[in-house]
């Protein structure tokens, strides 16, 4: 809003997005885990050397299309969209190639570990979350056509509703652009969330909204008095702090706190939130950006 720009499409491509503390995204997650894994080069040498960042590209409709079209995602990077990262440390076991994967991005609590071979001790099927409503079954296998690319298959089971996912790692070389492409490219992504989750990733409280034109409400869910809490609320209820109602307040504090944030914090940021949304134009603007993103990317 402050810049000279006289609208967000001529602004976004000349804005570099910060990583800032304890804001983190997939990008900061994964710059962030690096950083306290350097602790291990002493017991582990040549650790730092072999940690890298490297790209996942989500939904992929055509496996072999996409693996066999050259050695790496470069001949056709206009049409990979890059919108997830996460951490990779190449290993041999007795000789044996693999590869260590950290996904905090995707709230995975342990180190996968994948190896070309698919023996021990390769990961395989994992439960990643099993709630009332969704079990979530995570594998990380390398590619049989291209060792180049890990392919990750998710599983969700909704009562008798199984849904699968195919998205592929790219764990050749480090990923140099993580901050301009994928941090960039989540700015404008159309669903936002700001979430707790215990050591084992599982959700605890936050709140969550589609970015829609015209949508004006979010959901908060968190542990209550009365048991877990989840509800719709709209934003314009947050638009004049001083007119929040009390019983608002009280449940926003109540999320606050197990969002582990500063007193106040969410209130504050659902006040800007409400203002940010009421704005039709720039919500209009940030949606047919995101819409030319997907678009430049459904080739896969």
């Amino acid at each position: 809003m402050a810049s000279p720009a006289e609208n967000l499409e001529e602004f976004f491509p000349k804005y570099n997005p910060p990583i800032r503390a304890h804001k983190h995204t997939c990008v900061g997650l994964g710059i962030e885990t690096m950083k306290r894994l350097k602790v291990l080069e002493n017991d582990f040498p040549g650790i730092s050397k072999a940690m890298m960042l490297v790209s996942c590209d989500e939904n992929i409709k055509d496996l072999d299309d996409y693996t066999t079209a050259s050695p790496g995602p470069q001949g056709f990077l206009i049409e990979t969209e890059k919108d997830h990262v996460m951490v990779c440390i190449s290993i041999r076991v007795n000789g044996r190639p693999g590869v260590f994967l950290s996904d905090l991005g995707y709230h995975v609590s342990r180190v996968v570990t994948v190896m070309a071979d698919r023996c021990y001790p390769h990961t395989g099927w994992f439960i990643q979350s099993d709630e009332p409503h969704s079990r979530k079954e995570y594998n990380y296998q390398l590619n049989l056509n291209n060792s180049n690319y890990v392919e990750w298959h998710e599983r969700d089971t909704r009562g008798s509703t199984v849904n699968e996912r195919l998205s592929l790692i790219y764990v050749a070389k480090p990923y140099l652009t993580a901050i301009n492409v994928t941090e960039k490219r989540n700015l404008v992504w159309d669903l936002r969330s700001l979430l707790a989750r215990n050591p084992k990733g599982h959700l605890i409280a936050g709140i969550y909204f589609p970015v829609k034109e015209k949508t004006q409400q979010f959901t908060i869910f968190f542990d209550g008095n009365n048991g877990k809490q989840r509800k719709k609320l709209k934003f314009e209820s947050f638009l004049q702090l001083q007119k929040i109602p009390e019983e608002l307040v009280n449940e926003v504090e109540q999320c606050n706190e197990q969002l582990r944030l500063r007193d106040g914090e969410l209130l504050s940021t659902l006040n800007k939130l409400a203002t940010i949304m009421a704005d039709e134009e720039y919500v209009k603007e940030l949606l047919a950006i995101n819409s030319k993103v997907v678009e430049l990317s459904a080739g896969h």
